[in-house]
């Protein structure tokens, strides 16, 4: 049964493979919710800032708090628009101006996916800081086009920001399989990762339930790839975190699935979901892309606005898609073959 609501989308397909993605998402969750979803698309993308300057309007955040939640496909095109321009002028300031601080990635195998490893116990959640650390933005350059040019960036832990997300963190992992690994790389870096250690430490006697390791980036990396069934849910500040969930869809079969959630845990805000496997220019006609990573962000987006039975049935369609070998391997489907059998199978 779903809740009966309408939620309000806005839909920003962006660049490349992102709007047939995005179109396959809403395709599958309307017929999982019954139709009961109410969206609006905007345009943003780097087309947009070549034919306005910007990558969103002015009033575009504005635009979309109205909204119970934000399907986003993908940004970017680098021939046409610098990557550092059009990540800070969409993704990233959404993420900061609605407070979605929890970056949510899960990895785990489909049924009928081969990864590069085989592992078929490989399951973790990964939790990413999306708001601060080392993507503050904080820094700049002088002496510019010199000999003595001088580029400073700076990352900018905050005792607000390490608690709530190791505290989002542990909340999980009371969902999960109870254990939680902090990612640093204290030994290293002396300041703010030991103070993310320090505040771990501090957290862990509230979560006498969950079993707690640190890891250093470089020892975690190894362990994905040797003994992931070691690892239940994984927490890293912004930079960290975003390495190691490449990793870990590189692991799952590649970034045809890897679906995440931008969550603003306090509702509020809406939250944002999308795939991260990027707008891949190089196939952007073709027809080829993979919708399972939107699909699965899709999901992830109703079972946050309360709509856990209809997540659970476009995960059980997925599922029940790839075990027959449809969209297991990347280029052989076609994205509206995808789709129509997962569609199929949500009947």
């Amino acid at each position: 049964m779903t809740t009966g609501k309408t939620h309000r989308i806005a839909l920003v397909p962006g660049d490349g493979i992102g709007a047939p993605v995005i179109e396959a998402a809403v395709e599958v969750a309307q017929k999982a919710l019954g139709g009961t979803l109410e969206t609006e698309t905007f345009p943003w993308s780097c087309d947009h800032y070549l034919q306005t300057g910007a990558m969103m309007p002015e009033d575009g955040i504005e635009t979309l708090r109205g909204f119970d939640a934000i399907l986003l496909g993908a940004v970017g095109w680098p021939e046409k628009v610098p990557d550092a321009v059009s990540l800070h002028g969409l993704l990233l300031p959404i993420r900061k101006a609605f407070v979605q601080y929890a970056n949510m990635r899960p990895h785990r195998l489909l049924p009928g996916v081969e990864g590069p490893l085989r592992k078929e116990d490989f399951d973790i959640l990964c939790i990413r800081e999306n708001t601060e650390g080392e993507y503050s933005g904080a820094g700049g350059r002088v002496h510019q086009g010199t000999t003595g040019e001088v580029a400073v960036e700076t990352a900018v832990f905050t005792r607000t920001g390490v608690e709530r997300i190791l505290r989002f963190g542990f909340e999980q992992a009371r969902k999960r399989r109870g254990k939680l690994a902090s990612v640093t790389k204290s030994n290293a870096q002396k300041f703010s990762m030991v103070f993310w250690d320090e505040v771990t430490r501090e957290l862990s006697a509230e979560y006498p339930d969950v079993e707690v390791s640190q890891y250093h980036v470089d020892a975690i990396s190894a362990r994905m790839v040797m003994a992931p069934e070691t690892l239940d849910v994984v927490v890293a500040s912004n930079l960290f975190g975003d390495i190691l969930t490449d990793l870990g869809a590189a692991i799952q079969g590649g970034l045809g699935f890897a679906a995440s959630a931008n969550i603003n845990p306090d509702g509020t805000a809406p939250s944002m979901f999308e795939p991260v496997h990027g707008s891949a220019p190089d196939i952007a006609h073709l027809g080829i892309a993979n919708p399972i990573a939107a699909i699965w962000s899709a999901a992830m987006m109703l079972d946050h606005l309360g709509e856990g039975e209809a997540a659970a049935r476009i995960m059980a369609a997925l599922e029940a898609t790839t075990s027959r070998g449809i969209g297991t391997v990347p280029g052989k489907d076609r994205t509206d073959d995808i789709t129509a059998a997962i569609l199929s199978a949500l009947d």
